[in-house]
């Protein structure tokens, strides 16, 4: 019997050795960015985060990681709260006060019809006053979201897009009116804030009409429920991860042929719903997915990203009681510093769990990289290249050659920037603390990231790099690599 424990105990530990120390093998990839022109480009304030309305005693699969993390009972006064938002800590927004959209009530005056459905006239009284209140008291708001989950089939309840598209015509002429003699400046009318589907989102846009709805919002989930045991292979399988693209391109599709006054976002995505992944959601192992999403749904013209949630569940980008950060923060932070508006097209001929973003860097010259290394069998020395050498390069050798050949170093890309000085570039290496993929502590550069002694936001401090080394990028890591002498025109 103490031999089949013993057998027990160390299949245990075997089990809890981390994918990292088996053994890797090195690889070379070759990235092009095409800095000619941008694809697309996200608003200023892409990353984004939810508070949520659950009670305490909110509970999935026997846990209840909600406390008192939701707007009805959380102390927002608490000082490391008020330090992981202000603007002074360079956090979500460049202002000592959030950027706030408030969600409104779209059933309130209904009844339920049948199943999910409900119907009858919205009451908009109670929108009506509080509008009015927040107005009065001059309270800034960016935007009003009508509704929550209602589209389609709904989750819990849904109305027809029918009667939805005449509610926001309603909500429009509140708004217009509200704010007409007002010095604060016109929120947007942002709607509805549910799953995709495709003759639900188009008919609420040909019903409501032109530039009544500004911002259109889907939810995304696409890990699937919290509690699932395969939440760790999904984050790690490049090519479950690539899946949810269709949706980004189908709801971008629907808006621009009939509603191409409005910007798409996504109002609510938390990978795995039901308060996330206990020890997966609130672990370093979920930034391969949030920060892949982040990356895919930029380049799929999405304006704004918002993670569930700031606080409250296993998603929390900041732990529930304590606001202590998760590791989720600490990426959300550094896409927000370095990652600027202009979205660039990307080329590379590493393997799929080689994945790749570039965007004009934030604030300054140059590019910015966002490399994430889902193998945990392999290291990657990159090299960058922009498309005009690459080309120019493919043009005066006839024979053809592949994507690395055509590089004649690791970065054919300084161009005359080079005698400005900008002969270094900045990186930003993420790896789990002790690698663990499951620790809730980031490593940034081999230094653990947690709050100060005073309770303040730790430094993020890059490396520094000679411009003409390759990026080293190590097993199941991320990576920002900032790049001020890029030669791209898009990001000039």
């Amino acid at each position: 019997m103490g031999f089949k424990v013993c057998i027990f105990l160390l299949l245990g530990c075997l089990l809890q050795v981390p994918e990292r120390t088996m053994a890797r093998e090195m690889k070379r990839a070759s990235i092009v960015i095409q800095g000619a022109s941008r694809i697309t480009e996200t608003d200023e304030n892409f990353v984004c985060a939810t508070l949520d309305w659950w009670p305490h005693d909110k509970c999935n699969y026997d846990n209840c990681p909600w406390g008192y993390s939701s707007v009805i009972n959380m102390d927002l006064s608490r000082p490391l709260l008020t330090k992981a938002i202000q603007g002074r800590y360079k956090a979500f927004v460049p202002l000592p006060i959030a950027i706030v959209t408030f969600g409104l009530n779209a059933l309130h005056g209904r009844h339920k019809l049948r199943g999910n459905a409900w119907g009858g006239a919205w009451n908009h009284v109670n929108t009506q006053d509080f509008i009015n209140y927040t107005v009065s008291n001059g309270y800034a708001i960016d935007s009003w979201e009508f509704g929550n989950e209602l589209s389609g089939t709904g989750v819990g309840a849904s109305v027809s897009a029918e009667l939805y598209g005449k509610d926001v015509i309603v909500l429009r002429d509140i708004i217009d009116k509200m704010y007409k003699d007002s010095k604060l400046t016109k929120p947007l009318l942002v709607a509805p804030g549910g799953f995709y589907e495709q003759q639900w989102y188009t008919k609420l846009l040909e019903i409501s009409g032109q530039d009544v709805v500004d911002v259109v919002t889907h939810h995304i989930y696409n890990l699937g429920s919290g509690n699932d045991p395969q939440l760790v292979k999904k984050i790690l399988d490049p090519s479950y991860l690539s899946r949810v693209a269709e949706t980004f391109k189908n709801v971008n599709k629907t808006i621009q042929e009939h509603g191409p006054w409005a910007s798409p976002w996504v109002g609510e995505s938390g990978g795995a719903y039901n308060s996330g992944g206990r020890r997966v959601s609130d672990t370093f192992i979920d930034s391969f997915w949030y920060l892949d999403q982040l990356g895919m749904s930029s380049k799929h013209n999405t304006k704004v990203y918002c993670r569930q949630t700031l606080v409250g569940g296993f998603y929390g980008l900041l732990e529930k009681g304590t606001f202590v950060p998760n590791p989720d923060y600490y990426s959300a932070l550094l896409w927000h510093r370095l990652m600027g508006k202009g979205v660039l097209a990307v080329q590379t001929d590493g393997p799929p769990r080689l994945r790749v973003y570039a965007h004009c860097s934030k604030g300054r010259e140059g590019v910015t990289l966002l490399l994430i290394n889902l193998s945990n069998q392999s290291d990657f020395t990159v090299s960058v290249s922009n498309g005009v050498n690459v080309a120019l390069n493919v043009e005066s050798k006839p024979k053809k050659k592949s994507l690395l050949d055509t590089l004649k170093k690791p970065f054919s890309w300084i161009g005359n920037k080079a005698s400005d000085g900008y002969l270094n570039r900045e990186e930003y290496h993420l790896t789990p603390e002790n690698g663990e993929l499951r620790s809730k502590t980031m490593v940034l550069n081999g230094k653990p990231l947690k709050p100060t002694e005073t309770g303040d936001i730790p430094s993020l401090e890059p490396v520094i790099r000679g411009v003409n080394s390759p990026v080293y990028v190590s097993s199941l890591s991320m990576s920002f690599v900032v790049l001020p002498s890029f030669d791209a025109s898009a990001c000039s």
